[in-house]
C-alpha cells in the first residue's frame, strides 16, 4: 500500500533468544561496548530522518525458552516503530497480512503484532509520548 507517509519509521528493537542472556549481554558490554542496563538490554539512541527526533532502538536477549515470540517460529523478533498503530494494522489486514489479535498497551506505548511471510513475529511500536516518538 503506498502512502505519503512511511508506515515504519524505524527499528525499534532487536529481540533473540540465548541459551545465556546475561553473559551473552556481558560478553556485548564488555567486548562491544554496549551499555547493558539491569534490566539486561541495551538502549541505543537516535535521531529520526523524517523529524529529526529523538528516538530509540532497543537491543535484548531472551531466554531461550521464552514464550514471548509465540506464534511466531524464529528465534528472534523484529520490532519496527510506527506513528499511528491503528492505521497500521488495518493496513495489513486489508492487504491480507497475518495480523494477530494480541495487543498491549503500557508506558512504553502501544504494541501490534502481525507474522511475516516466513513465520517471524513482528511487534510494531507506537511509542508512547516522552518515549523518543
Amino acid at each position: 500500500m503506498a502512502t505519503g507517509k512511511p508506515r515504519v519509521h524505524g527499528i525499534g528493537g532487536v529481540f533473540f533468544k540465548a541459551d545465556d542472556p546475561k553473559a551473552l549481554s556481558d560478553w556485548y558490554g564488555r567486548h562491544l561496548g554496549l551499555e547493558v542496563q539491569e534490566w539486561g538490554g541495551a538502549i541505543l539512541p537516535w535521531k529520526r530522518a523524517d523529524t529529526g527526533g529523538e528516538a530509540c532502538t532497543v537491543w535484548s536477549p531472551f531466554s531461550a525458552t521464552t514464550e514471548y515470540f509465540r506464534p511466531g517460529s524464529k528465534d528472534y523478533m523484529l520490532n519496527l516503530r510506527v506513528d499511528d498503530l491503528a492505521a497500521t494494522l488495518a493496513g495489513l489486514r486489508a492487504e491480507g497480512c497475518e495480523v494477530l489479535e494480541r495487543y498491549e498497551e503500557s508506558e512504553q506505548g502501544k504494541f501490534g503484532y502481525v507474522l511475516d511471510p516466513e513465520g517471524g513475529l513482528v511487534e510494531l511500536w507506537e511509542p508512547a509520548a516522552g518515549q523518543g516518538g
